[in-house]
């Protein structure tokens, strides 16, 4: 993560960083003396971060949509023109029957223009289909981490104590007595 995205406001923040800082957060957790399990000391920022992540998704969705309506827009405004063309070299040829040559040619440059349009239209939808599928995979990725990190800690959590040490020099020490572990369970 840069230093731009540390000094920025939460507000400021995509989703997407906000969920790296919850990661970073939990994977720079410290464990705790003489265990494997970590002590997460800044519980309620991984909330808050957490939080403002669910708060941003769908406004980077809704973001998303806004691209393909604005697309949308484009192709029916670039097919207006294109119709408008159309209807232009109609008129022109019905004026100019005898001058055929000029009636082609203004059909082929409505045909390009349709053409290129057309042309146009479709890199517009490859372009807004490929950033929301950036976006979603930067997502997946992102939750994909965030759940094997949740699993890890969970997985470090359900680790069941060590069985009694035995103590050649002092007799066998019986199950349940001076246990080097506490378990909390039992207190």
């Amino acid at each position: 993560m840069s230093d731009t995205d540390e000094s920025l406001p939460v507000e400021q923040l995509d989703a997407e960083i906000l969920l790296r800082r919850v990661a970073d957060v939990v994977g720079n957790a410290k464990p705790i003396p003489l265990s494997t399990t970590v002590r997460l000391e800044n519980k309620d920022e991984v909330l808050e971060l957490l939080d403002e992540a669910v708060k941003r998704l769908p406004e980077e969705l809704k973001r998303a949509r806004w691209l393909l309506k604005e697309r949308e827009e484009f192709l029916a405004k670039t097919q207006r023109e294109a119709d408008d063309l159309l209807n232009d070299a109609r008129a022109r040829a019905e004026r100019m029957v005898q001058r055929t040559e000029i009636v082609r040619e203004a059909e082929r440059a409505a045909q390009r223009a349709v053409e290129e349009a057309d042309d146009e239209a479709r890199r517009l939808r490859h372009e807004a289909e490929d950033y929301c599928d950036q976006k979603l995979a930067g997502f997946e990725i992102v939750l994909e981490r965030i759940t094997k990190t949740v699993q890890a800690g969970r997985e470090k959590l359900s680790v069941t104590p060590l069985p009694s040490v035995l103590d050649d020099d002092m007799g066998a020490v019986e199950a349940g007595e001076h246990d080097p572990f506490f378990d909390q369970d039992q207190a």
